[in-house]
């Protein structure tokens, strides 16, 4: 089965939103650096209308698998300005290359999360692909920030907070990629090939020697898709030392500069009588 990703490409700038709100520049620095896939993967959905059927024509159409944050030129009112913007990665299936090279759906607009799962930081939770540009323009900016409850993207949301960047054309261009097995998996599918092709009058010393050799491959396969496991387990444990230890240390500085006990008020002295219990 082939497999594609796309080249970088910008999918939100600083700005202007669906429903008068603005995309900070924080918020694009937040996405950047946050994003993980096997945390939350956000996917690319038509219109962002999430369907529920596999073969809805609002089923996802890809994966974004990857963020990132540069300075880029807006041309403004006759002059140009500096903007920070947000650049994606993707994979799409193959529906949605078929629909690039059909020039279809060739703009995006991105869904922001601005407190997400209680991080306090924003994150992208899907990515849009549409034909109406407009749509996503002056027109709704302008009724959104007169009339939010009426909103014409409201009911596709996830989470009432969230919001949708006004959709910036593409051009998505999409490269094969070669999804290579293992070196364990790709032994023990030669091995089974191997000997799906032997005659089946093969003496049964050969047969027995296969069985061995393909458990044997079973077995190496199986501890390199522990040992992958094990490898992610321990990125996630030593993230979660990271943030920690940064509780941690931030404690600690509250804790050694804030005062834990009022001082005790000086005693003035009593002169120079000595008195004596007789």
């Amino acid at each position: 089965m082939k497999k594609f990703r796309s080249s970088w490409f910008r999918v939100a700038t600083a700005g202007a939103t669906t429903d008068g709100r603005e995309i900070d520049a924080a918020w694009i620095t937040e996405m950047a650096s946050s994003y993980n896939p096997a945390v939350y993967g956000a996917r690319v959905w038509m219109e962002h209308i999430r369907g529920t059927i596999a073969d809805s024509p609002f089923r996802a159409y890809g994966d974004v698998i990857a963020l990132k944050a540069e300075d880029v030129d807006v041309s403004l009112n006759g002059h140009t300005e500096k903007r920070l913007a947000l650049f994606a990665q993707i994979e799409p299936t193959a529906d949605l290359v078929a629909m690039n090279k059909a020039r279809q759906k060739i703009y995006t607009s991105i869904e922001v999360n601005p407190q997400f799962a209680g991080t306090g930081k924003a994150y992208l939770t899907g990515l849009g692909i549409t034909d109406s540009p407009a749509s996503l323009g002056t027109d709704v900016l302008a009724f959104a920030a007169k009339h939010p409850d009426a909103n014409p993207y409201k009911a596709r949301k996830q989470h009432p907070e969230n919001l949708f960047s006004v959709a910036e054309e593409v051009a998505l261009v999409f490269e094969e990629i070669e999804d290579k097995p293992s070196p364990a998996a790709a032994l023990l599918s030669r091995i089974s090939e191997l000997f799906k092709t032997r005659d089946a009058k093969t003496d049964q010393d050969l047969t027995q020697f296969g069985e061995a050799v393909t458990a044997l491959a079973e077995h190496v396969k199986a501890q390199d898709d522990q040992f992958a496991a094990e490898q992610q387990a321990s990125r996630e444990q030593r993230t979660q030392l990271q943030q920690l230890t940064t509780n941690f240390n931030a404690l600690k500085h509250r804790l050694e500069t804030t005062e834990t006990q009022p001082q005790r008020p000086l005693v003035s002295g009593g002169g120079a009588t000595t008195l004596t219990d007789c």
